[in-house]
Order: structure tokens, then C-alpha cells, then sequence
């Protein structure tokens, strides 16, 4: 009876780690991250450290790091990666969605006439497969697995001050929303659209919050993140040094990069 009682106790907690965002097989349950590519990876991880944000590991090669990790939460990350080679281009990368069955997700893809890779296990040991977008943007896909970096850090390095624990999207420019449009709902999105604006749902996630819009005057990636108080969570970022400017109930910040991160005050559901 006591094993018994144990199995079914594990059983329950791998559960709860793995349907954060009610999810079904083969489906997209949340963002696991975005990345950027930057000029000065230091400046970056230390912008992040003024917003109560910790680097809980990282990757390196030759001595030099390579990516670093910047933890939201314990299942949504900012990843890092320096310029190593001038005509890289700085800022918005990709971003990353989390799949509880990474394998039927990938099949559904390419049943719906996608093109993704084969999954294989990434280096910090998470499953992860990829595709482009029509711009030709990397899209990527991943699972959590046990005994990964991500896993094995569960809990921890979840920085008391971190002035939001939630990234809920993103605002993207495209070049053409039809296009777009007809891309992410292959993905599983719904989609709506009104006034140049592409409002996408996951089925997985009522919550997240992405939209598409043609390019306008600032032609460039927004990330969003959720705060309870715009307010505070400016005052916050003033007394780090950061000018941060809010308007309302929202805060917009820039990087040392002038990548754009936009914090939206609200209720988490």
C-alpha cells in the first residue's frame, strides 16, 4: 500500500509539471522562451538583474559564453546569445513555445502541411524541433524533460524582486499578414483580423497574448510581460536606474540594445 501510495504521488506531481496550460497531445500550451541576439552579452544579463531576473546557468564553448539563460519562471526563459560575427543581426531571434507532447506536435505540423525538423534532444537536454516562419524566422518547439537544466532547476533561481513572473507574448511585425496568418493557424492558433492586426489564441493557453501587424513607423518586436501594478513596477525600474516610461497601465522599457519590452498591468487568470 505505501509503494502504491508513492507511485500514485509521483505520478501526480510529473502531471502538474507537464499541463501547466491544460494541455492535450499534440498541441502548443505556452512561450518556453524568446531569444535575442546582442551586442554585449554582460550588459544584457545585467539589464535582466535590474529587473530581479537571474541567469541560473548558461552555455560556452572555448571558454566563451555562447547563451545565457534569463529565468521568468520555472517554464519560460529569455535567451541570450552574443554576436560572435559582425553581420549577425542584433535583437529579436525567435521565440520558443512549449508542447507536453512534443513528437505529436510535430506530426500535426506536418500533417497540416508544415515543414518541421525531426525532434532531438537539445544540449541543456530538453526536446526541441524547428521551423521558418514565411520571413523565413526561426520557429522553435520544445518539451521539458526530466534531468534537463531547465528541469533540475525547478524551483529555484526565482528572484524575489523579479518585477514580473509572467511573459504572456508578443507583438510582431510582418511583411505580409495573410501570409502570417495562414502560417500560425497551420500552427494551431486561432486567428482574428481587424485593422491591419492579427490577434492569435492558443487553445492550450486563453491567455497568451500575440499579435501581427503590418510594419509601421518602429519596425520591430515587442515582448510582453504581465505586472500587477504599472505604477510600482515603473517605480522599480527608476530606482534600478532604468528609464522606463509609463503611460497608464503600462510600462515601456528598452534594453542596451533597444529592444523593446512592454509590461502590461493585470490580473493573472
Amino acid at each position: 500500500m505505501k509503494k502504491k501510495s508513492i507511485a500514485v504521488f509521483t505520478a501526480a506531481v510529473l502531471l502538474v509539471f507537464s499541463t501547466r496550460f491544460y494541455a492535450q497531445t499534440g498541441q502548443i500550451d505556452g512561450i518556453a522562451h524568446i531569444a535575442f541576439r546582442v551586442s554585449n552579452l554582460d550588459n544584457e544579463v545585467d539589464f535582466f538583474k535590474k529587473l530581479g531576473y537571474e541567469e541560473p546557468f548558461s552555455r560556452s564553448h572555448d571558454g566563451k559564453t555562447t547563451q545565457a539563460f534569463i529565468k521568468i519562471n520555472d517554464r519560460q526563459f529569455i535567451e541570450v546569445y552574443p554576436q560572435t560575427d559582425p553581420p549577425q543581426q542584433l535583437g529579436w531571434m525567435h521565440v520558443c513555445y512549449e508542447s507536453a507532447d512534443l513528437n505529436a506536435l510535430n506530426a500535426l505540423l506536418e500533417s497540416n502541411g508544415l515543414k518541421p525538423s525531426h525532434v532531438v534532444k537539445a544540449g541543456a537536454g530538453n526536446l526541441i524541433f524547428s521551423l521558418r516562419d514565411p520571413e523565413g524566422r526561426t520557429t522553435e518547439f520544445t518539451q521539458y524533460m526530466p534531468g534537463s537544466l531547465h528541469t533540475m532547476d525547478q524551483g529555484k533561481h526565482l528572484g524575489e524582486h523579479r518585477v514580473s513572473d509572467e511573459l504572456i507574448g508578443f507583438e510582431l511585425p510582418v511583411a505580409d499578414l495573410a501570409a502570417a496568418k495562414q502560417f500560425y493557424t497551420a500552427l494551431g492558433f486561432s486567428a482574428e483580423e481587424a485593422d491591419g492586426v492579427v490577434r492569435l489564441t492558443a487553445p492550450g493557453n486563453p491567455d497568451m497574448r500575440i499579435e501581427l501587424h503590418s510594419p509601421r513607423t518602429v519596425d520591430q518586436a515587442q515582448t510582453l510581460f504581465l505586472v500587477p501594478d504599472a505604477r510600482k513596477a515603473a517605480d522599480e525600474m527608476h530606482a534600478q536606474g532604468l528609464d522606463a516610461k509609463r503611460h497608464g497601465k503600462l510600462v515601456l522599457l528598452r534594453d542596451p540594445d533597444g529592444n523593446s519590452f512592454v509590461f502590461l498591468e493585470g490580473s493573472p487568470e
